[in-house]
């Protein structure tokens, strides 16, 4: 006989772990709020843009080539701008404890689709240096691409700028807390339901009719506790002594 769960069944499982759900939720965004705030290191971002364009004469004419040209070394410039070429002279100039390799590894480069536009995103833990790092490695490309490249068509668009009060990118504490209430609502259900499958006792009558698939004939009602029976009790307890 197969055994089928109403909606009916499902609602009153979840009204009756609400306490155990409501629980593993509360838990869950505790346990990522005291993890975001307390143990993660905040990240901040600094940004660079850079402008690959050649610079004219005013007696020379507008090439569109030149910026179909310009437009096809930014692939180019995108790779160089991480390479030991230049990071290693970014490394010196602000005197950091690190690798080249690990400095590429916080720098991202990248640019709009049909734009001469470079960015040059650094993120690093303290945001005064991620500054620095935009700044020195837009400065750095700039003046080695010339050698590098035999070409000058790099200028400095917008510079990376020190904000007062900065707020980190990572972690997102609110997300973090959005997230975990989540999972926490999922395990708590699912520990629910759990729970309701692994509970083989017998409470009720239905759960009898279940059990052994027979029907109720009848019920024992419980005797009201006023007083009356113990009173009898105590009389033929009497008789007999």
């Amino acid at each position: 006989m197969e055994e089928t769960i109403s909606l009916q069944d499902l609602f009153k499982t979840l009204r009756k772990r609400l306490v155990l759900i409501i629980g593993a939720v509360i838990l869950a965004v505790t346990v990522a709020g005291v993890i975001s705030y307390q143990y993660l290191t905040p990240i901040y971002h600094a940004t660079t843009q850079i402008l690959v364009n050649q610079q004219k004469n005013e007696e020379q004419p507008f090439n569109s080539q030149d910026i179909q040209t310009n437009l096809q070394l930014i692939s180019t410039y995108s790779v160089i701008i991480k390479t030991p070429a230049i990071l290693s002279k970014v490394i010196e100039k602000l005197d950091l404890q690190t690798s080249p390799g690990e400095l590429g590894s916080r720098i991202t480069v990248g640019s709009a689709q049909s734009s001469q536009v470079v960015n040059i995103s650094v993120q690093d833990t303290n945001h005064h240096q991620a500054v620095e790092i935009a700044n020195t490695t837009a400065e750095v490309f700039q003046q080695e691409i010339q050698t590098l490249m035999n070409v000058n068509n790099v200028n400095i668009l917008t510079p990376a700028v020190h904000v007062p009060n900065p707020s980190p990118i990572k972690p997102d504490p609110m997300m973090n807390m959005a997230i975990a209430a989540i999972i926490g609502l999922m395990l708590g259900v699912g520990i629910a339901f759990l729970l309701e499958y692994l509970d083989t006792t017998v409470k009720s009558e239905q759960d009898v009719e279940e059990l052994l698939g027979l029907p109720i004939l009848g019920l024992v009602g419980s005797i009201p506790d006023d007083g009356v029976g113990k009173k009898a009790i105590k009389r033929r307890r009497k008789r007999k002594g």
